[in-house]
Formats: structure tokens, C-alpha cells, sequence
């Protein structure tokens, strides 16, 4: 396969995984921002969202204050910030249109649709009107995506290079979502704030679509340690750091190549370390750390992947 074609497959394979991402955050921060809580508590949901994406000199250069609409506006549909809603889906769109021949298509006809509704939506006020109903459309157009890739496409090299990227993308956002949760969180103290802690840790699961699958895991009141535990180490959790490592090491090894060895060996030594790892390990080294250093080694791995396989990036 040519190295262009893979970057595309790549590619549009990872926008499509952080619109999606991007909209399972905002619908969560909208949906805990309707309960009552102090002006600085919204303040710092919000900014949180911003820290994630690593979008906060952007954003200050756009906005004067941290509020809902902002954030939101600027996480949907802004088209100055490459990592909205809107720019994500049309990279993606982008991406296929311009590997049309090796995609079905199905495939390619959902991501062309996407797009288009997506921008029609924003034209008849989605965003304003019912926000939480435009992310659950996201998540879903994603999620249709995602199924017509795996139900049409036959396995070869294209396939593998648009799952190596949702994987990866995946990961990435998984330990963002838990290094900032668990950076401004880590205390707990009087009793409105265990009530407080269930509801936050709650919102936490249910942004990974993880709290039916914590409550069926552990059948216990919700825990950040275990919380961390599921979405960090648990292999047959599909957003998990372990399940993303893992089926990206097996699309790689059907792609490798003479240049990938050390590549392939990097992440076979990372799906070792969470395959054998304990939370209390990491909670003992402290989250942060790992997390910061999980975050590096995923992206050493994208520019490895790029010299390996793709176009070289600039």
C-alpha cells in the first residue's frame, strides 16, 4: 500500500474517534452543569475540557471568560480550533474522499453524510437548541461509522491502518479524561462530598459509556481507585488503556514491516506493562506520573508510526 493512502486511512480514522470523544466530554460536562453547583465548580468543569485538548492559550485568545456557551462553541463548531467537532469531521470526510478506492462504499457515502448533516445541523441552531441531543448524534454517526467499517471492509492492510488509528486515538483521550479528572480530584472529606464523589466518578464512567460495565465488574459504590482500575487495566473493557494497546499491537503486527520492529517492540512492551500491571502499583507511583508518562509513550508511537508506515510528518 502506498504510504499516502495509509496516512489517509489513518487519519480519517482518528478525527472520527475524537468527534466522538470530544462529544461524550461535552455531553457529560453540560449534563453535570444542569445540577446545582457553585459558579467555580462550573467554571472548572468547563476549563477542564479546554486543559484536555491542550487548547487553552486558543481558547484565551478567543474568549474572555470560561462558561458553557463558550466552551461549547468552541469545542463544536469553531473553526479556527483543528480539534472541534466540526473541523474533526470534515478531516475525516477529507481524508476518505480522498482514498475513495480503498473504501466500500458504505463506508464512504456514512462519512460523506455525516458531514453534510452535521454542518445542516449546526445551521438550524443543534448546538443552542438541545445540545445533548447534537452529542448523542455525534456519538452515534461515530459509532455507525465504526460498524460499517468492521461489517463491510474487507481485512487487509486499508482496515488495519483505520483500526491502528481508532485505537490509538482512543487511548490517548482514555488517560486524558482520567490524568485531569484525577489531578483536580483526589480528595475526599464530609459526606456531601462522598455524595458529590459519586456523582462526579459517575459522569466519569458514563463519558467511556463505562458505569453498566463498573457496576456489573465490582457490584460496589463507585470508587476513583477502581474506577481507575477499569479504565486503565482491564482488558475486556473496550476503552480501556489495556484494550486499545492490545488490538493495536495486533493490527500493526498484520501491517509490519522491516522499519516497524522497534516500533512493534515498544508496544509490546507497554501491552505488557498493563497487561500484568496492579492499580495499587500505579496509585502508589502516583496517577499523574503514569498517566503523564502513558500519554508520552502513545505519542512517541504516532510519530513511529508515521516514520514507519505513512508520510513523514512536517
Amino acid at each position: 500500500m502506498l504510504s499516502r493512502t495509509a496516512d489517509h486511512l489513518f487519519w480519517l480514522s482518528r478525527y472520527i474517534e475524537r468527534a466522538e470523544n470530544t462529544a461524550r466530554m461535552l455531553d457529560i460536562a453540560y449534563q453535570t452543569s444542569l445540577q446545582p453547583q457553585s459558579t467555580e465548580e462550573s467554571e472548572q468543569t468547563w476549563r477542564s475540557l479546554v486543559s484536555i485538548s491542550e487548547l487553552n492559550g486558543l481558547y484565551g485568545a478567543k474568549y474572555a471568560a470560561i462558561n458553557a456557551r463558550n466552551v461549547m462553541e468552541f469545542m463544536v463548531a469553531d473553526e479556527g480550533n483543528l480539534s472541534s467537532i466540526f473541523n474533526c469531521l470534515r478531516a475525516a470526510r477529507e481524508n476518505a474522499r480522498a482514498v475513495r478506492g480503498a473504501l466500500t462504499t458504505e463506508v464512504w457515502e456514512t462519512m460523506n453524510q455525516t458531514w453534510l448533516e452535521f454542518r445542516r445541523l449546526l445551521r438550524d441552531g443543534a448546538l443552542t437548541r438541545d445540545p445533548s441531543q447534537l452529542f448523542e448524534w455525534v456519538k452515534y454517526r461515530s459509532h455507525l461509522s465504526r460498524g460499517v467499517t468492521v461489517g463491510t471492509m474487507l481485512q487487509d492492510e486499508a482496515f488495519h491502518f483505520i483500526r491502528i488509528g481508532s485505537f490509538l486515538e482512543r487511548a490517548d483521550n482514555t488517560a486524558r479524561l482520567l490524568d485531569v479528572k484525577f489531578y483536580r480530584h483526589d480528595g475526599v472529606g464530609s459526606e456531601r462530598d462522598a455524595a458529590r464523589d459519586f456523582y462526579y466518578w459517575s459522569a466519569v464512567l458514563r463519558s467511556v459509556s463505562g458505569f453498566e460495565i463498573y457496576r456489573k465488574v465490582y457490584s460496589n459504590v463507585i470508587q476513583p481507585d477502581k474506577v481507575a482500575e477499569l479504565l486503565i487495566l482491564r482488558p475486556d473493557m473496550p476503552r480501556s488503556l489495556s484494550h486499545c494497546i492490545t488490538r493495536m499491537l495486533a493490527n500493526l503486527k498484520r501491517v509490519a514491516n522491516p522499519q516497524s520492529a522497534e516500533t512493534l517492540r515498544r508496544v509490546g512492551r507497554l501491552e505488557a506493562e498493563l497487561s500484568f500491571g496492579r492499580i495499587d502499583e500505579i496509585l502508589a507511583e502516583g496517577m499523574h506520573p503514569f498517566l503523564d508518562g502513558f500519554l508520552a509513550e502513545v505519542a512517541d508511537l504516532g510519530a513511529r508510526i508515521s516514520r514507519d508506515f505513512l508520510v513523514p510528518s512536517a
